[in-house]
């Protein structure tokens, strides 16, 4: 384990940033995302002037009590005001768009977690910080200690340029680190309707051994299905994975962001990485399956341990996954060679680990 410089809390807090600007404050974004930044912000007492959309998208609606505007007509208001980013996204215009904004105005991003209640905030860096430098020195190379040290700082300061700098297309993941081959046996957890099945032909070169997919979501299931019916040796299963056997809730309101719950109204079976591969080999191992990717690990310990299969990780559904779900992996597996790399994305949402 390479011994690492420290990683040192950035000053000022985005949160505490915006508790003591005077500036006003103007929301960007009207989702789920936004619903929690607004929560945080109402509990520490700090006023927002303004919500806005991006122009497309401004009907006359309202959100959470404002009136939904487009920038246009808050900056005639609010000339000089700070401008929370508070929605998720990969499209590289979109992204081009928010740093145009960063170049005209205070631009923040408001760190919230897709899953869970835990606010990356000062206060959680100080209660895990001896987690978060230990893995700071478990990486395999520069770009990932880079990495990691510029999500935390985005994380805490919600400072655009931490993130944009280490940006990463995953061309290179799949040709520099994972190295794909035709004859791979493939688990794609949380499948969706494909898409990453897609891409494991594309970068494997079309052939494999096996494929086994999971998508607990029945619309999202038929359209894999669908998506995927030609292919030979692949099974599709209609189910989420955990770590044990059980059923349980399956919160499908979210879209591509659904996921399993402990209560709810409609429950789906989960099963293990383990009960699936008890007598199989496993090469190579996607696992995003929103935010639960604990309990997955959990419930392919002997496998992962057993077969050592290449890792895909989501790394970013609940804010303890960062420093947690990598001292997972190592208490399973320490042979694995750790790397981690930031997807173009706004905010840090598409932060993947990948393990060798």
């Amino acid at each position: 384990m390479t011994l690492m410089k420290k990683i040192t809390k950035p000053n000022p807090n985005v949160w505490d940033f915006l508790r003591d600007t005077e500036r006003p404050i103007i929301l960007y974004g009207t989702g789920d995302g936004a619903d929690k930044v607004l929560n945080e912000l109402e509990r520490l007492s700090v006023p927002v002037q303004g919500v806005m959309a991006s122009d497309d998208f401004v009907r006359g609606q309202t959100f959470r009590g404002y009136r939904v505007q487009r920038l246009s007509d808050l900056e005639q208001q609010y000339p000089d005001p700070v401008i929370v980013i508070a929605f998720g996204t990969q499209r590289p215009e979109m992204i081009n768009h928010i740093l145009s904004l960063a170049k005209r105005y205070r631009v923040l991003c408001a760190d919230v977690p897709v899953y869970g209640t835990e606010i990356f905030s000062d206060a959680f860096f100080h209660q895990h910080e001896d987690d978060i430098q230990r893995v700071s020195a478990c990486w395999a190379d520069a770009l990932s200690r880079q990495t990691y040290e510029n999500v935390i700082r985005f994380k805490l300061s919600g400072a655009l340029d931490c993130l944009q700098s280490v940006f990463s297309e995953k061309d290179e993941v799949f040709r520099e680190i994972l190295c794909l081959h035709d004859h791979e046996s493939y688990l794609d957890l949380g499948a969706y309707r494909g898409d990453t099945i897609d891409e494991f032909l594309h970068y494997a070169g079309g052939s494999y051994e096996q494929i086994t997919a999971l998508e607990p979501d029945p619309k999202n299931y038929r359209k894999l299905w669908e998506h995927t019916a030609p292919m030979p040796r692949l099974q599709r299963f209609c189910m989420g994975i955990w770590c044990e056997n059980t059923d349980l809730f399956f919160d499908d309101a979210q879209g591509r962001g659904s996921s399993l719950r402990k209560e709810g109204q409609r429950k789906v079976p989960v099963t293990t990485i383990d009960t699936l591969y008890q007598k199989r080999r496993l090469t190579y191992l996607k696992i995003d399956v929103e935010g639960a990717e604990e309990q997955a690990l959990l419930g392919g310990r002997h496998v992962i341990e057993r077969e050592k299969p290449k890792l895909n990780l989501a790394l970013y559904h609940r804010s303890e996954d960062i420093f947690k779900l990598p001292l997972l992996i190592q208490s399973i597996n320490p042979s694995y060679r750790l790397y981690l790399r930031q997807h173009p994305h706004i905010p840090a949402w598409d932060l993947n680990l990948y393990a060798t």
